[in-house]
């Protein structure tokens, strides 16, 4: 039988109307098996998520304050759902347990994990399906990573024998069963380590918009929802700040060839864009997204003959690794090699990095400039189509657009740009215009 791991965001469970929205798209199809939850989102904008709460609340009892009356408050709220829903259920005794466990102390991790245990718990009684406990399932190591073979082996075991469960996201347990969270938003790696280990059909991935855009909707007015999308793709936007996914969560799908489905909750009758390993379907258009990031400032070294001294790179990067910096991006000429990095962190040292560049290596130029932005062009289409570069160089022109840096990878999957900063937005809609407005 097929199966598909769904899992649901915040926004997807803020709320009984929301609830009976996603056992709609539960329902609708039989191979949606595996269900897993966020903590309940905002309701309205300035709304605030239970995630949130718990952690205020587990902070005032952590400084010895009453935060009984806070943790009511919570409880009201899953109450509030569980009414709306007419189930006949009570989590009465599950706060209990988690007032004790505050009094105990029992740590942040406990304290956040509670949001998707509960809700997780009100999803499986809405939708008749088992509830599975995360921390019988996912296991981490003392260092904080999970154990991919052990959790694996867990959740094989255990879902082989149930046909429909919930399993709540964010959350695992360490060997001696202490509670242990991902980082914000890792109920996106708890589908998709369910996924992986189940060898799934298809892990949809629920949330507020239909699908990966092909520029950030702040920029650009309603942009395209891109169909479809290579890991490889999702990784270079990712990486300049694009994501409606967490980072993490692409690594145990992507190792199974597992296919990744965004959807939106509040229009389940589109599409989405569907994440994949590879494909032989053409893009809509040249470019398959646009994103970028404000606030570099960019180290130029200039020395003749650069590229005949061996070793060169090596200990002009030793100078930021030697003063806890990392690069961004890296281009570099036969005589020249130019350092991107994060203007904020760099300005607090940077003459110990100048005067350290100059004692490694003795350039003959050394210059910095800074207020920049860096702008990723993806796309597998460009490869066989001629001329993107210069379809990007012309429509930057037009725009009245000074290119600082322009470079493409050896996969000529990417082509990254560097503008100042106040022409970051006005960039990367002339990019978007001259790639999908002029094609639609």
């Amino acid at each position: 039988m097929m199966k598909k791991v769904v899992k649901f965001g915040g926004s997807s469970l803020a709320s009984p109307e929301q609830f009976k929205k996603v056992k709609r798209i539960v329902t609708e199809e039989e191979v949606r098996r595996y269900v897993i939850p966020s903590a309940p989102g905002k309701r309205y904008a300035k709304d605030t998520k239970v995630t949130d709460l718990l952690y205020q609340c587990y902070d005032m009892a952590e400084q010895g304050k009453d935060f009984l009356p806070f943790l009511k408050k919570i409880q009201d709220r899953f109450d509030e759902i569980i009414r709306g829903l007419g189930l006949q259920l009570s989590l009465q005794k599950e706060f209990q347990v988690i007032a004790e466990q505050f009094q105990k102390k029992a740590g942040s991790d406990y304290a956040a994990s509670r949001g998707e245990y509960l809700n997780g718990r009100v999803l499986a009684e809405y939708l008749g399906f088992e509830f599975v406990d995360a921390a019988d399932l996912i296991l981490f190591g003392e260092d904080g990573a999970v154990l991919l073979d052990e959790s694996g082996a867990r959740i094989r075991a255990c879902l082989g024998q149930k046909e429909y469960a919930v399993i709540p996201g964010f959350y695992g347990s360490l060997a001696d069963g202490t509670i242990k969270t991902f980082s914000r938003g890792g109920s996106d790696i708890t589908g998709s380590l369910i996924a992986g280990a189940i060898y799934a059909d298809l892990y949809e991935n629920w949330t507020d918009v239909s699908g990966f855009l092909v520029a950030d909707p702040r920029i650009i007015s309603n942009p395209e929802v891109i169909e479809t999308i290579t890991y490889r793709e999702l990784r270079e936007l990712a990486y300049m700040g694009a994501s409606v996914l967490h980072d993490e969560a692409i690594f145990p799908v992507r190792r199974a060839g597992i296919p990744i489905n965004i959807r939106n909750t509040n229009a389940p009758e589109e599409r989405g864009t569907l994440i994949v390993e590879s494909t032989c379907k053409k893009s809509k258009y040249t470019i398959t997204g646009i994103a970028g990031k404000k606030g570099f400032a960019s180290i130029n070294v200039d020395k003749d003959l650069m590229n005949s001294e061996i070793g060169f790179c090596r200990k002009v990067l030793s100078v930021f690794e030697d003063n806890g910096l990392s690069f961004e991006h890296m281009p570099s000429g036969i005589d020249t090699m130019t350092i991107f990095v994060n203007q904020s962190e760099f300005e607090e040292k940077e003459q110990q990095v100048i005067s350290g560049i100059h004692r490694a290596v003795s350039p003959d130029v050394l210059e910095m400039e800074s207020d920049l932005a860096l702008i990723a062009v993806v796309g597998r289409g460009m490869r066989e189509t001629r001329g993107t570069a210069g379809r990007i160089f012309s429509a930057l022109a037009h725009a009245r657009v000074n290119v600082k840096m322009i470079d493409q990878g050896s996969s000529e999957l990417n082509v990254i740009i560097g503008v100042k900063n106040r022409d970051f937005e006005t960039a990367i809609q002339a990019i978007y215009d001259i790639f999908v407005t002029a094609q639609l």
